[in-house]
């Protein structure tokens, strides 16, 4: 019998995936303080865009809740995207001169577009546990990305524009998020849902995973 629990069983199957996610080149350039402005400015137009699509993927989640409690955490999700996570990310996006028009009129690149519809798609075609799957590599990677930078000698404070990105996912209200998401994960063990459930979960994160890479290198494609 294992003793993992289905978010842990999720992330050993999607290796090497999920290091190279993690330990990406845009993050590391973003910790050392070297990635291009323009290329951080983009990630940033485009992350707009992206949380109002995960704003709609919460919606689908209240949709395909069964309990009162699963409904009451998509209500709290969708809250947090829409009257928290959004009007901070605007704040945030004026300190690097990008206005909340530049970003209303941002074109949503492919791999946005790639990457949000599949989570859509997958809450659509399944039921909670598809949709709260393919959202985990983006919300418990976002807090492992910044746990991990922490511990790096590259880790660039003094004079790093992009410092406060890394403290506010690993800041201890962003790690709580994680935690909650990933215990939703874990709601059921792997023997409960079956080995064939468990492998369709894997694909579904592992794709997601993959798209998460493609959402890294697209900022450093920008130029």
């Amino acid at each position: 019998m294992t003793t993992r629990t289905l978010t842990q069983q999720l992330i050993a199957h999607s290796e090497p995936h999920w290091q190279n996610y993690i330990q990406h080149d845009f993050v590391r350039q973003l910790a050392a303080g070297t990635l291009p402005a323009e290329c951080f400015e983009h990630y940033l137009k485009q992350d707009y865009l992206f949380l109002i699509q995960f704003a709609r993927a919460f919606g689908l989640a209240a949709y395909k809740s069964r309990t009162l409690d699963e409904l009451r955490q998509a209500q709290s999700s969708l809250h947090g995207i829409i009257d928290i996570e959004l009007d901070l990310h605007i704040g945030y996006c004026q300190q690097f001169g990008i206005s909340r028009q530049a970003l209303e009129e941002t074109v949503e690149s492919t791999p946005n577009m790639a990457y949000t519809r599949y989570v859509l798609e997958r809450g659509m075609a399944g039921d909670l546990l598809d949709l709260n799957v393919a959202l985990a590599p983006c919300i418990l990677g976002y807090a492992e990305v910044a746990k991990w930078l922490q511990n790096q000698s590259f880790l660039v404070r003094q004079g790093n524009p992009y410092a406060d990105w890394v403290d506010m996912y690993s800041s201890a209200e962003y790690q709580q998020v994680a935690d909650t998401h990933r215990k939703a994960c874990d709601a059921l063990s792997i023997e409960q849902l079956g080995q064939a459930r468990v492998q369709e979960l894997s694909r579904t994160f592992d794709a997601a995973t993959r798209l998460e890479i493609d959402f890294w290198q697209m900022g450093l494609d920008c130029r």
